[in-house]
């Protein structure tokens, strides 16, 4: 399987024909639409500086006023970590933004990037997040609890709106899914499924799906973080593979509650 990798910048040059050709073909996030501004406000745009001018880019969520929570597979040990809140068009100066250092990342102990099982990280931020109209946070679900097969559920992200390389969304774009059944999912995927921790979702009729740059964004169920973008088919067809939250639930607590309140005038580096 492929993960939903970071994607770096700048940005592949295309010809004008060779943008307009890739905009007829593949419109917009792989099947889906942009997001009315604000309407997703725990939305996170982590930034992973690789240099002076490079960086890569993963999705996140708010579920606290100093933590993020994104994939594992979006860590980096070769930058700083930057995290945008309240965005929408991440090119613009918008009201009501916030932008911040991470102070740690925490990767799942038992995360392995060969088979992407356990692909969950938390964030904390170096300063608290000021909660508002742009900016705030989503529930988790309870411990173990299943989402339905046939449910519909959303992901959004500012990842690839094409299958070819370096065309991304300055705007967050999102799409609707429905969630599989595990049989379904491990009919695709073989032994990288792992139903206990992992979930998929797609459209048996269209291409549909979040794609590279949206990794370690909410698969949103209910208005309830159920799924983390994980990984997928390198041509976006349909499923693509969520962590499932619901399993990490007490892993989560256990490590929310160890940290340390933020420090406003600590901005660390990368450990």
């Amino acid at each position: 399987p492929r993960g939903r990798h970071i994607v770096s910048f700048p940005r592949l040059l295309q010809t004008m024909l060779l943008l307009l050709l890739l905009t007829m073909a593949f419109p917009l996030i792989i099947g889906g639409r942009e997001a009315e501004p604000h309407s997703r406000p725990y939305m996170a745009f982590v930034e992973i500086k690789k240099g002076e001018n490079q960086s890569n880019m993963c999705g996140g969520f708010l579920i606290r006023e100093d933590v993020v929570v994104t994939a594992a597979h979006c860590n980096c040990n070769l930058g700083d970590i930057t995290v945008l809140l309240g965005a929408h068009n991440i090119s613009r100066i918008e009201p009501g933004r916030q932008e911040t250092w991470v102070r740690r990342r925490i990767p799942h102990p038992e995360y392995n990037d060969e088979t992407y099982e356990n692909d969950i990280m938390l964030l904390q931020l170096a300063q608290e997040a000021r909660l508002s109209d742009q900016v705030q946070l989503i529930p988790l679900p309870r411990y173990e609890e299943k989402v339905k097969p046939g449910s519909m559920c959303s992901v959004a992200g500012w990842g690839q709106t094409s299958v070819f390389p370096g065309k991304t969304s300055d705007v967050l774009m999102e799409v609707d899914l429905e969630v599989m059944e595990d049989r379904n999912c491990s009919r695709h995927f073989l032994n990288h499924y792992k139903p206990r921790t992992m979930l998929c979702a797609g459209d048996q009729h269209r291409r549909k799906s979040s794609f590279n740059g949206d990794s370690g964004g909410p698969l949103v169920c209910g208005r309830v973080a159920q799924g983390i973008v994980s990984f997928g088919p390198n041509d976006a067809s349909p499923p693509e593979v969520y962590t499932r939250v619901s399993q990490f639930i007490p892993w989560i607590k256990a490590t929310i509650g160890k940290l340390q309140a933020p420090d406003p005038l600590e901005f660390s580096s990368c450990p």
